[in-house]
Order: C-alpha cells, then structure tokens, then sequence
C-alpha cells in the first residue's frame, strides 16, 4: 500500500464554481497508484468541493444562481455580520454542500463519469486563496 498527500492552493477568483478537475487528475495520476482512493479536503468554511457536470457551462451558471436564490446576502438575516454581508451566507452555503470528497482511482486516475467534474464553490465574493487537502492511498 501506497500514500501520497500534498497540499494545493487554489488562487482566488471570486464566487462561483471553478473546475479544478485537471489539477487533481494530473497531481493523481503523477503519484504511480494505479488503484486506490484519493480524497480532496478544502480546508475552508465558506468554500466547498462538489462534482458536477461539466459540459454544458449552463448547468455551472444554473446552479450560481439557485444558491444565490437560496441563500441571499441580506444582513437583515443574520446574526454573524462582522466579515461582510457575504460571509454568513458563504458559511450556510458550504453546510449545505461539502468540504470533502472521496473519488475511486483506477488506472492512475479518478473515476468521474463522462460528463463529471470536479469543482471548488467559492461562497464569497472577494477572492480567497484556498488551501485543499490531495490524499491518495492505493497501490
């Protein structure tokens, strides 16, 4: 058995969904595990991680739109204000998605269906770095 974690950062570029798919499939794939498990931890609270379908950009746009729909930047909502306007729904946006995900690897790479990619939801409107977690395990 084999293991391999580094962690990356992911530069800001606002909110939104952007695909960080060939990032973790070439990090993956230069490890040498053929089969295994890779997780990806994002290690931020107003930021997730989701597979999605990543072929038609309006699905992307769609769902934007839905959470921003679902959880609008109202201070009028909240309690937890200090950080801006955006950050307390940026948090109930990330419970309501994931920090974490667990993708099979086979032939060195993820296993993601044809129309699957991998995204990092950026929940604030300022650019934020992000630092995520790579964990492979395998052989």
């Amino acid at each position: 058995m084999k293991q391999a974690q580094e962690t990356i950062t992911v530069p800001g570029r606002g909110p939104g969904l952007h695909e960080i798919t060939t990032t973790i499939c070439d990090w993956t794939q230069a490890q040498g595990i053929a089969v295994g498990l890779l997780s990806v931890y994002c290690c931020h609270t107003s930021a997730s991680l989701i597979i999605q379908e990543n072929a038609d950009g309006d699905v992307r746009r769609d769902l934007e739109t839905f959470f921003a729909k679902l959880v609008p930047e109202d201070p009028a909502l909240y309690r937890h204000t200090t950080e801006g306007p955006d950050d307390m729904p940026a948090h109930i946006k990330g419970a309501l998605t994931a920090t974490s995900l667990a993708i099979p690897v086979a032939g060195g790479r993820p296993v993601l269906g044809t129309w699957q990619g991998i995204y990092l939801f950026e929940h604030r409107t300022r650019p934020h770095r992000r630092q995520l977690v790579l964990h492979l395990i395998g052989e």
